[in-house]
């Protein structure tokens, strides 16, 4: 069978699914219920200095999108790092990892943005025998508005000067935690690499508002009448969190530096695709919220089959196996042209497709043969936009066709070209080679 033990920056695990810095690792408890189940590691709920507790809202802390049939799309909460003392975490955190020693315990930090504060916590936490810290940059409610998490995260000079106290005074390898609310993740990235970073984790949670009820017109979830933005995250920000990851895997300027990948992954086959897109190991939390710590068992059996399955030895081997398909849309093929098919064998004649493609797309699908209900494409009129295979409720009856080259493309009347060209070299393009 294929290995799932992971070494990510030196941090051993006996596999890549940890739980992610939330309420699931904020106490021995939860933590001891994660390893017995199976997680190969836990990020401990985010640590403050030591001082007055945090206090959190007693009321309404979590809100969710919901689908039709109650599943769930996004999860937001407005909760704060850990209310609990610090004493009480250092020692906890010290007896979980004597009793799980093959398991990787890191611990998640957050202390206002004084090169003193961080000096007082760090030999702290690092005296618990946990295996790495993990520095919270990216929390986008509550702290960010007292100047930390977010707020730190979304300056690139701050993450840089944070990291480099932090690499000064623990011996442990440092992750830096990254939030999505920026314009381009490589910089913050970049960053925490020149602050000498071990690695990076992403993302932390989307800046959001869950939504207003409509008999209060209050925003909602809303404590005692008023609310606040707080972080989106679930199975809705997962392709928000696949790019920023493939972003910084494939950058020149960050190659080699370590990737932990968070967000909304709830199977094996999401953790694939952080996996094949540059991440080392996954976090994973809302999905624990909602289903409970053994969803870990088929997270690990499932990768374990696909592994095998595909020839590969290991989950290293998997690692940034997608990310030469990732380009930049220039170097896409715009010779390439596909048609849609609708396998009639399939076909429920629901006619969302027609409807579909009627009202916003090409009109290229017909309703009716013969004078009887009856839906066909029109390759004609068809531009292979995809929108009829997403929108059609059977899987597999409808499907896009490559025109094989020198196959007359009816929309056009013109042989389909088997030569690639991408946007830099298109005729249209006044910026190309040579114009």
């Amino acid at each position: 069978m294929a290995r799932l033990d992971s070494d990510f920056c030196g941090i051993r695990s006996p596999n890549p699914f940890w739980l992610a810095s939330a309420p699931p690792t904020d106490k021995a408890y939860n933590v001891e219920r994660a390893f017995e189940a199976g997680w190969g590691g836990v990020v401990w709920k985010t640590l403050a200095e030591a001082g007055p507790p945090v206090v959190n809202v007693s009321g309404p802390r979590y809100g969710a999108l919901l689908a039709v049939d109650r599943s769930l799309i996004g999860f937001n909460n407005i909760e704060l790092i850990t209310d609990r003392e610090l004493e009480s975490n250092l020692a906890e955190i010290a007896a979980v990892k004597r009793r799980w020693p093959d398991r990787a315990v890191l611990v998640s930090v957050m202390v206002p943005c004084r090169e003193e504060s961080w000096k007082a916590i760090l030999p702290r936490v690092e005296d618990t025998g946990c295996d790495g810290i993990e520095l919270n940059f990216g929390c986008p409610h509550g702290m960010s508005e007292r100047g930390m998490g977010s707020a730190v995260g979304q300056v690139p000079e701050y993450i840089q000067m944070v990291t480099g106290w932090c690499k000064r005074y623990t011996r442990l390898p440092v992750i830096v935690k990254l939030t999505p609310n920026v314009t381009d993740i490589r910089f913050p990235a970049r960053a925490a690499k020149a602050g000498g970073a071990d690695a990076v984790s992403l993302i932390n949670t989307v800046n959001s508002i869950m939504g207003v009820d409509p008999d209060t017109l209050r925003m909602s979830p809303d404590v005692g009448g008023k609310g606040t933005h707080g972080g989106y995250c679930g199975p809705a920000v997962r392709p928000i969190a696949l790019h920023m990851v493939a972003e910084i895997a494939r950058d020149p300027e960050t190659a080699g530096l370590p990737i932990c990948g968070i967000g909304g992954i709830g199977s094996w086959r999401d953790a694939l695709e952080f996996i094949a897109l540059g991440a080392g190991s996954v976090q994973v939390c809302t999905a624990a919220m909602v289903f409970g710590f053994k969803i870990v068992q088929e997270m690990v059996s499932g990768l374990a089959a696909y592994l095998d399955a595909k020839g590969l030895a290991s989950v290293e081997a998997l690692r940034g196996r997608a990310l030469a398909s990732v380009t930049e849309w220039r170097y896409l093929d715009l010779n390439r042209i596909s048609k849609a098919v609708i396998h009639q064998d399939l076909c429920i004649q629901c006619g969302r497709c027609h409807i579909a493609c009627e009202d916003t797309a090409h009109q290229a699908i017909t309703a009716q043969r013969d004078g009887r209900r009856y839906f066909e494409v029109k390759e004609e009129e068809c531009v292979g936009c995809n929108l009829c295979v997403n929108v059609c409720p059977v899987p597999g009856c409808i499907t896009l066709r490559e025109l094989a080259p020198g196959e007359i493309d009816r929309r056009t009347g013109q042989a389909v070209s088997g030569t690639a060209l991408d946007w830099t070299q298109h005729p249209n393009n006044p910026l190309r080679s040579g114009a």
